[in-house]
């Protein structure tokens, strides 16, 4: 098991959203570039970038941002957000990035996201937002009729890199993960399940360790000086 940093952003700055919800937002870092060299100084070897204004937009907007992390060279970096047609993912892969977090455009046309997954083998993750049982889009603006569970078992029929689920109603709340729901995640697909939302603590890491995951992202929690990067790794690591 590994631990994701992550870096959100709008206008880009870090900031994180409490619950996913615009109007409540926090800001971190004025310099996306000067965080990326904290989380690096602490051991990070990934790090999980969401750019929250494209997932709005519905393209990439916080580009420079992104480049400028990605031309440090020394993060394995995912990145998500308006990720939603051929030429953004050709762009932002040339860019140097590992791999691309396609969530909306996948609940919305899963023909399309089926034909990337199989031209970028490797290189895709499905990002899986929900609200309970509940797929959500668009930023996690709008809720969807699609079922979590279902979904997921429909997508490990493709070369996904892995599969990142998200409990929205825990992100950003520092109230730890949905083990419950992370684990019927786990125990349903055979790719590799990647947990965000809701983790603050080396417990939450064991928890998740234990869930079967194969990655916890973190955000708020190191922000806020509840865990640092450096333990919550050193956590990962020790877990078997």
């Amino acid at each position: 098991m590994y631990v994701i940093p992550a870096i959100d952003l709008i206008s880009g700055k870090c900031v994180r959203l409490i619950q996913g919800e615009y109007d409540r937002e926090i800001t971190y870092e004025e310099n996306p570039v000067r965080q990326a060299h904290q989380f690096i100084s602490e051991g990070a070897e990934w790090l999980h970038i969401v750019d929250l204004d494209g997932a709005r937009m519905g393209k990439p907007v916080n580009i420079e941002p992104v480049r400028a992390i990605a031309e440090l060279g020394q993060l394995k970096i995912e990145l998500g957000g308006g990720i939603r047609d051929k030429a953004s993912i050709a762009r932002m892969l040339d860019m140097g990035l590992e791999r691309l977090i396609i969530g909306t455009k996948a609940v919305q046309d899963f023909d399309w996201f089926s034909q990337m997954a199989t031209e970028f083998s490797g290189r895709i993750v499905l990002g899986l937002d929900a609200r309970g049982a509940k797929l959500a889009s668009d930023g996690w603006t709008e809720d969807t009729k699609g079922e979590l569970i279902e979904f997921a078992k429909q997508a490990i029929k493709l070369p996904i890199a892995a599969i990142i689920y998200t409990d929205i109603s825990k992100d950003g709340m520092l109230a730890g993960p949905n083990l419950e729901r992370t684990k019927a995640v786990v125990n349903a697909v055979d790719v590799p399940v990647i947990a965000a939302g809701g983790v603050s603590s080396t417990e939450d890491i064991k928890a998740l360790a234990q869930a079967g995951v194969s990655g916890a992202i973190i955000g708020r929690a190191l922000y806020e000086g509840r865990l640092t990067l450096t333990e919550a790794i050193k956590t990962a690591k020790e877990c078997k």
